[in-house]
Order: structure tokens, then C-alpha cells, then sequence
């Protein structure tokens, strides 16, 4: 952790040093979105002190409120107020596109080769990693975030609605904010956001995006900025509809896709798991694009590569585009390429317009309570949302046939060998990774 002394920090952050962070952690940023929250604070707020842990977790707070992914969106924000718009767009691309040719290599020999027991070990290795990492990151960003009894509270009533009642995560998100909102009426102790910053400051030194730092220019709200981009946004949109229209028609397969996955962007509220439903219902059901066995293996292969899990989408996309032979059948990987390309647009052009239309606003309330105890009650709901998706990724990994089955005690060996790792000594996550993919591996090759 670094001093105050020891941070040299200048006055501005090189736009090319930001381009070559962002594309490094497009490569790396595997744990799904509370690992990749994790991985961004760790590097950003922690050792490069390019912004403060007030700012970052005020950006947070607002992208857990959106429909998409959060972890893309918070990269976008942080991005967009290092660097203005095209800062913001460096940093939401970069986080995506790595993750976007890998799934499509990935897809493409998932679909010539069938199982590969090489890949299964590998899996078999990382899917403990993963848990761990999730359950850190929970630690992590509850113990910043949960300053307070009624912030702990709310984390835990969280926890217990969605695992133990199901309410779905849209209404967690509308009840954490209002009790945040009355809250800071009544006890407004209890909903301050920077209460614990000074502490962080103390830790990490000053930042070159600080607490006090004033507002940039282009990060201040104005109307003409804001119908503009909201133009040149449908106009995007507008555009590729048009042209995926007059030249495949309105039922042909890539103009169904997206259509739907436009949709699919608007009710992603709670991130991918929130939304996995709704693809499944239309990818399998409604539209016949894959089957339920492939949805399964390509969620499997969005929780093993780097990037937002909401990547999954570009999976269905490829396999839809192949399956239905979109350009023929001497033509399939390049079918699957353009459906992969189709659904991570449609998907992804949104969080753009949240972040480049939103941020503003969010940047001039940052420090009026009315404003931020809303998000920060949010934000303590998610921390109970983030354990029970490391509950979800337990089950599955500890128990993969079902509870009343066999426990698998290697995995268990290696999640707790990967959470001390993290969270005694201080490992990276990418460290982390790696080496219990080649445990897994080991372990596959000592059964064959």
C-alpha cells in the first residue's frame, strides 16, 4: 500500500499511459464484475492514485443505479473524467474488445472441436478462483463502504432478500435507495459517503483526481452537450438498425438480434445474472439461436475470460449467427463473427449514453446528502447482492450435481488456498488465476 511519501503524483494523467492501463485490464479482468470493481480500486485508487476513493466509489454508486455493466460503465465514468468523451470511450472499448476476440476464438473452436479434457481441468481450477475472488472483493468494498449500523444492516437485509426470497434486484436498488433518502433525513449520520475518506486519504496519499479537485470543464452539465450526444447515440443505433434492415429485413437473424439485445440492454438492472434469464427465454426459446446445454457452456466461458460477464451475449450471438448460417454454410465463421459483433454493440451502445448523459449530473451533486445517501444506500444493498452471487458461484462449483450430491473437496482446497492468497498475501488476481488453472489442469491430468 503506498505512502504519501513514496506516490509521485503530477497534476495531469498522460492520455496514453490511461489507453495502455485500459487495454491491460481489458486482458485481465477476469472475477466478474466485483473483480474487476476490485481490480480497478486496487490499481486506480490504491497505487496509481489517479482518483480518490470518495470519487470512485461516488462513480460506483451511480453505475450499480443503470441497467448494464457496472464494472464497463464504472471504467467509462472513471475514463470519461480523467479524459473527457474520449477518455471515457478508450476505457469502456478497451475493457470489451479483448474480451470480445477471445470469446469469438473460444466460440469458434468450442463449435469445430466439441470438449477438450485439457479445458475442462482448466476450468475445473478457475471456477474455485473465481469464488474466492468474488468474496474478496464483497470484503473489500464492504469494508469501505459499510461505515455505519444501518449500512451493514442494509447489506444484510439485501443478502436475505435475494437469496432468501428471490426479489428481484431492480426493487432491492428502488428500496435501498429510498431508505437512504428518508434515512439521511432522520439519522443523516448514519448515510454520509465520506465519512471513512479521510482514513483512505490518510493510507494512499493525495490523488490527482482528489476529493477537492474542481469539476473539468467538459464534465459540466450543459443542454447543448447533452442533446448532442443523445443525437449521435440514436443516430448509431438508428443507422445499424437501417442498414441490418434493408439488407436482411425485418425477420432476418441479424436484425432480430439486434433489436432484442437492445432490449435485453435496458433491463439489465443487477448485472448479467439479472438479465441471463431474458436471454435465455429469447436466445433458446423464442428464437431457437442455441440450445439450453449451449447456453450453460457459454456462460461457463464467460465466467473464465476476461471482461464484463454480460459478455456472454456475444456467445449467443455467435452461435445464433452459425447455427442459422446467416452467409451459408461455407460461411460460418464469419456469420459468427457478425453476430458476436451485432449483439456486443447493441448491448454495450447504451452504458455510453448512461455515462456520457448521466455523469454530469452526477459529478454536480456530488456532495449534497439529498443526493448521495440514495446511492449510498445502494451501494450497501449491493455489497449483500455481491455475497450472494459468491453463495450462487459456491453452490455450483462445491456442489456442481446439486446439493444432495458429492462435495467436490479439491475445489474447496483451492478456492480457500486462492481467498488466502488474496487476502493474506496480497497476490494479484491475474497470479491468482493462472495458478489454480494450472492446479486444475494438474489435478485433470492425474484422473485420465
Amino acid at each position: 500500500m503506498p505512502s504519501t511519501s513514496s506516490t509521485k503524483l503530477t497534476t495531469t494523467i498522460p492520455f496514453m499511459e490511461a489507453f495502455f492501463y485500459w487495454l491491460k485490464l481489458g486482458f485481465i479482468s477476469f472475477g466478474g464484475p466485483a473483480g474487476q470493481i476490485s481490480m480497478m480500486h486496487q490499481e486506480l485508487v490504491e497505487k496509481r492514485r489517479w482518483i480518490s476513493e470518495h470519487r470512485f466509489l461516488h462513480a460506483l454508486n451511480y453505475t450499480m443505479v443503470l441497467p448494464g455493466p457496472e464494472a464497463q460503465q464504472l471504467a467509462t465514468y472513471i475514463g470519461w473524467l480523467m479524459h473527457g468523451v474520449w477518455g471515457g470511450i478508450a476505457a469502456g472499448v478497451l475493457f470489451v474488445l479483448p474480451s470480445l476476440f477471445i470469446l469469438i476464438g473460444l466460440t469458434w473452436v468450442y463449435l469445430s472441436y466439441g470438449d477438450v479434457p485439457a479445458v475442462a481441468g482448466i476450468l475445473y481450477g478457475i471456477k474455485p478462483a473465481v469464488t474466492a475472488i468474488v468474496v474478496f472483493a464483497a470484503f473489500r468494498i464492504g469494508s469501505r463502504a459499510l461505515t455505519s449500523n444501518a449500512l451493514r444492516a442494509m447489506a444484510i437485509l439485501a443478502f436475505v432478500a435475494i437469496y432468501a426470497f428471490h426479489v428481484p434486484f431492480p426493487y432491492i436498488v428502488l428500496l435501498a435507495g429510498l431508505i437512504g433518502y428518508v434515512g439521511a433525513r432522520i439519522v443523516p449520520s448514519e448515510f454520509k459517503s465520506g465519512g471513512h475518506h479521510a482514513d483512505s486519504k490518510g493510507n494512499y496519499g493525495p490523488a490527482v483526481i482528489d476529493d477537492d479537485t474542481p469539476i473539468p470543464a467538459y464534465a459540466r452539465f450543459k443542454w447543448s452537450r447533452l442533446i448532442t450526444y443523445t443525437v449521435i447515440g440514436l443516430a448509431i443505433w438508428a443507422a445499424v438498425m437501417a442498414m441490418l434492415i434493408n439488407t436482411y429485413g425485418w425477420d432476418g437473424t441479424l436484425t432480430r438480434m439486434g433489436w432484442f439485445f437492445t432490449k435485453a440492454a435496458l433491463v439489465t438492472f443487477g448485472g448479467a445474472y439479472a438479465v441471463l434469464p431474458y436471454v435465455y427465454q429469447g436466445g433458446v426459446e423464442q428464437f431457437a439461436w442455441l440450445s439450453g446445454t449451449q447456453m450453460i457452456d457459454g456462460l461457463a466461458l464467460g465466467e473464465t475470460t476476461p471482461g464484463p460477464l454480460i459478455m456472454v451475449v456475444s456467445f449467443v450471438g455467435f452461435v445464433g449467427a452459425w447455427t442459422k448460417e446467416v452467409f451459408g454454410p461455407e460461411a460460418l465463421l464469419l456469420a459468427g463473427v457478425a453476430g458476436a459483433s451485432i449483439a456486443t454493440l447493441f448491448t454495450f451502445l447504451p452504458s455510453f449514453l448512461f455515462i456520457l448523459l448521466g455523469g454530469p449530473a452526477v459529478e454536480a451533486t456530488r456532495g449534497d446528502l439529498k443526493f448521495t445517501a440514495p446511492l449510498t444506500g445502494i451501494t450497501a444493498a449491493v455489497v449483500g447482492v455481491i455475497l450472494n452471487l459468491a453463495v450462487f458461484f459456491a453452490i455450483h462449483t462445491l456442489w456442481p450435481s446439486g446439493l444432495d450430491a458429492h462435495f467436490e473437496w479439491v475445489s474447496a482446497i483451492i478456492g480457500i488456498a486462492a481467498f488466502i492468497a488474496l487476502f493474506k498475501y496480497k497476490f494479484g488476481i491475474m497470479q491468482v488465476i493462472l495458478a489454480c488453472a494450472a492446479i486444475g489442469l494438474g489435478y485433470s491430468f492425474l484422473l485420465t
